[in-house]
């Protein structure tokens, strides 16, 4: 490409060739400077023009302004419908949870009316409006009020819970001896060695010599000695007073001081002592009287602290742990 540039004073001319690379140059560079231009004309135009308020150029800047701030408010809305929507099924579910914790409310031994709850709200729905952001973010908050309170609870009812469950092991409602029921029971009975009528302060289980002897609930062996009337015997105390006595064992597996947990091997069952045969004498005392294990046993695993505590001694309750002269 040939570009002739004359001068009319100088009375010359200057021929310019441009090749392919240099056109696109040049190109490139008026474009550049269109676009400087360009920008300059809409900051000094349009935005000076809107700023001072000229006729057109604000009237122009006000109508897109307003189509984007309505474009904002419906996603803004659509955004706050849904949150409201969440929030409601949210506060459904906590009005849930709240039955549900008035239910294990009961297994935790709780009054259900000492746990304050949220006011109850209701009546007949006349109109609806959309929420507002303020209004929203109060329901939110009292709704985060509301979860703490139940997460406080839900806490006080794990540690009671929990407190059940291990005040559980520790009552002796186990079997000390597996699918044998008790011969001799609690009571008064004619003692198989002198005839005469005596006192059996617990419970015979029969078996062949040799057979496990299990801790009728967990606790720590205080225990653990050879007695003239009891033979081998294991003392077991599970707190609040309870202990359990296995008396005749022919091995014992534990020591003083050792804790066992709820349905362990602890001995095996023998005829030392004053037996007649091969059995486990079992007896179960509270605050040192003897009471009659059946009691624990026909309790099973559903015993609770205060249904031992309700435990009514016995009859024979001014009878305390002595050893006994018939087994």
């Amino acid at each position: 490409m040939h570009l002739i540039i004359t001068d009319a004073r100088l009375a010359r001319s200057r021929a310019i060739h441009l090749s392919g690379t240099r056109l696109v140059l040049v190109g490139l560079a008026v474009s550049l400077c269109l676009m400087v231009v360009a920008a300059g004309l809409y900051h000094w135009v349009f935005l000076k023009g809107a700023r001072e308020g000229w006729p057109i150029v604000g009237s122009l800047v006000r109508l897109v302004v307003k189509d984007e701030f309505a474009e904002r408010d419906r996603f803004m809305r659509a955004n706050l419908d849904a949150m409201a929507r969440r929030v409601g099924e949210m506060q459904a579910r906590m009005v849930q949870l709240e039955s549900l914790g008035d239910r294990v409310l009961g297994l935790a031994g709780m009054a259900p009316a000492d746990i304050p709850k949220q006011d109850a709200r209701g009546g007949a729905l006349v109109s609806a409006r959309n929420l507002s952001m303020e209004e929203l973010q109060a329901t939110l908050d009292d709704l985060e009020r509301l979860t703490n309170q139940r997460v406080d609870l839900m806490t006080v009812l794990e540690s009671r819970l929990f407190d059940q469950h291990i005040r559980n092991k520790m009552i002796p409602t186990h079997a000390p001896v597996t699918g044998r029921v008790a011969g001799s029971g609690f009571g008064w009975r004619v003692d198989p060695i002198t005839g005469q009528s005596a006192l059996h302060t617990g419970l015979d289980f029969q078996a062949d010599t040799g057979t496990s002897i299990l801790a009728a609930a967990g606790g720590v062996v205080v225990t653990q000695e050879y007695h003239p009337a009891y033979g081998n015997m294991v003392e077991v105390d599970h707190g609040n007073q309870l202990v359990t006595r296995y008396a005749h064992a022919s091995r014992v597996l534990v020591k003083q001081g050792d804790i066992v947990r709820r349905g362990q091997k602890i001995a095996e069952i023998g005829t030392t002592g004053r037996s007649t045969g091969p059995h486990l004498h079992f007896e179960v005392l509270v605050q040192g009287v003897f009471q009659d294990p059946q009691k624990f046993l026909n309790v099973g695993g559903t015993a609770t602290g205060a249904q031992v505590a309700a435990v009514q001694p016995s009859p024979l309750a001014g009878l305390r742990a002595t050893p006994a002269t018939g087994r």
